[in-house]
């Protein structure tokens, strides 16, 4: 007899996670890992020509405000090589490659930075647009998304099949705009700006970085061995200390950048809580954060002073400690209430003149159609004519041919020719003076009425 076969357990639910978050199933040769990102590094021939390209199409794209040119200078761009060869270079220890990283890094940032200062000199459009401002407060959340890019990033440069995940880091983690920033704050000697940008690169460069170095060291690609373990242990805690330099002042940032926003919410709320009960309106609130100072500007009846002032000392139980209300009413100096009265006419005349060019336009869309239909009604007129003649050649010993239109019972109409005949025709003769009357009416619901002449 044969032996029983041993049946094949399944995997365990540990084994099964394990093997479908795998990062090691479908890993590149080691070799071709280190071919693409030492490759990725260099920055020579073609590789700067592109590089300023994209930096003045995304300086474009931020002084026009547009996402879409932002965008696509982001996917063109080669910068991530030389930051994901740095992280490769730190997590393998090979400190010619990070030197070489380093020295592609700088220079390709000295392209970008000029570029991007010889276009905001030479635009005329020199208003900072609300996409050159955003890229001007890095906070926490920049930081995450350097990490979580990078993390996409080095995962999908190190597989057998490539992917189209680059461009996606290239452009979550936004590499470009930062260095046309602060291109933007040097070409306009405004410090603060390019101080702001240029963090904001620092961190998605160190962040990217360090990322590269987390995967490299799981995937354990070969590195080099340190003689001196205590050397190492340097090397590990300055990369450690130069990681948290530059993440803390961000994670201030995103601190004050939270605070300013629950700060912003609450009085927006105590403003329309507040001012909602009285026989007032609210034009507008302009909420300063920075200096908690909350200040309205009302139309309506004047409110007492003691009223505002009961409104301000419920600012601490609403949650705005140390805030400062400033009210402003019509009757107030500092409101211009000329100019208020001034956009209230402009407005009515804007919409008393729109309403007129709606009524000329529906005037003159009711004449066209008269015209249409008394044209139409000339041309049935003549057409009618030479129906009742060619009848009555056809039929000679029919007179008083008419032509017309009657009204159907489903509420349509149909042509009608009727005639009085000495002779009624043939039933053969009839059909065929019906379909061609059909015909030359181009109607299926045409009508032809024949009555005998009385004697």
């Amino acid at each position: 007899m044969n032996a029983p076969q041993p049946v094949e357990q399944p995997p365990s639910l540990r084994a099964a996670i394990a093997h479908r978050f795998s990062l090691l199933d479908d890993k590149a040769d080691d070799a071709e890992i280190d071919r693409s990102l030492r490759a990725g590094v260099e920055l020579s021939g073609a590789t700067p020509w592109i590089l300023m390209f994209a930096i003045l199409i995304a300086s474009v794209g931020l002084n026009t405000n547009s996402n879409a040119v932002i965008i696509g200078a982001m996917l063109v761009s080669p910068l991530m090589g030389p930051i994901v060869g740095m992280g490769y270079g730190i997590g393998i220890y090979d400190f010619a490659l990070i030197r070489r990283s380093l020295v592609n890094l700088a220079i390709a940032a000295g392209i970008s930075l000029a570029t991007s200062t010889v276009y905001f000199l030479l635009t005329p459009l020199g208003e900072a647009q609300s996409e050159l401002l955003a890229r001007t407060t890095p906070s926490l959340w920049d930081v995450l998304i350097a990490l979580a890019g990078g993390l996409a990033g080095i995962i999908g440069q190190t597989r057998r099949e490539k992917s189209n995940v680059i461009p996606g880091v290239a452009i979550a983690t936004a590499l470009m705009p930062p260095l046309c920033t602060a291109g933007y704050g040097l070409a306009n000697a405004n410090w603060q700006v390019f101080a702001g940008a240029f963090y904001l690169f620092s961190i998605n460069c160190v962040f990217i970085a360090f990322s590269a170095v987390l995967i490299i060291d799981f995937l354990r690609l070969p590195h080099r061995k340190f003689i001196d373990k205590a050397k190492e242990k340097r090397v590990k805690r300055a990369l450690l200390a130069i990681v948290l330099l530059t993440g803390l002042p961000s994670i201030w940032l995103a601190a004050r950048l939270v605070d300013n926003e629950l700060f912003s919410s609450k009085a927006r709320a105590f403003v329309r809580d507040e001012f909602q009960a009285a026989k007032v309106h609210v034009v507008e609130t302009h909420i300063a954060a920075g200096t908690k100072e909350i200040e309205v500007t009302l139309i309506g009846p004047r409110m007492p002073h003691s009223a505002i002032a009961a409104i301000e000392t419920k600012l601490p139980a609403a949650g705005l400690q140390g805030a400062h209300l400033v009210v402003h009413q019509a009757e107030d100096t500092r409101v211009d209430v000329g100019t208020l009265k001034a956009d209230i006419l402009a407005e009515i005349v804007k919409n008393s003149q729109q309403a007129l060019q709606e009524r000329d336009d529906t005037i003159a869309a009711l004449r066209k159609q008269l015209a249409e239909q008394a044209a139409t009604r000339q041309d049935w007129i003549a057409g009618a004519g030479d129906i009742a003649r060619e009848f009555a050649a056809q039929f000679p010993q029919c007179a008083d041919a008419l032509v017309g239109q009657v009204a159907l019972a489903d509420g349509q109409t149909a042509p009608l020719l009727s005639a009085t005949c000495r002779r009624l025709p043939a039933a053969s003769q009839v059909k065929l003076a019906q379909d061609w009357f059909r015909v030359r009416t181009k109607s299926e619901q045409a009508r032809l009425l024949l009555a005998r002449a009385a004697r």
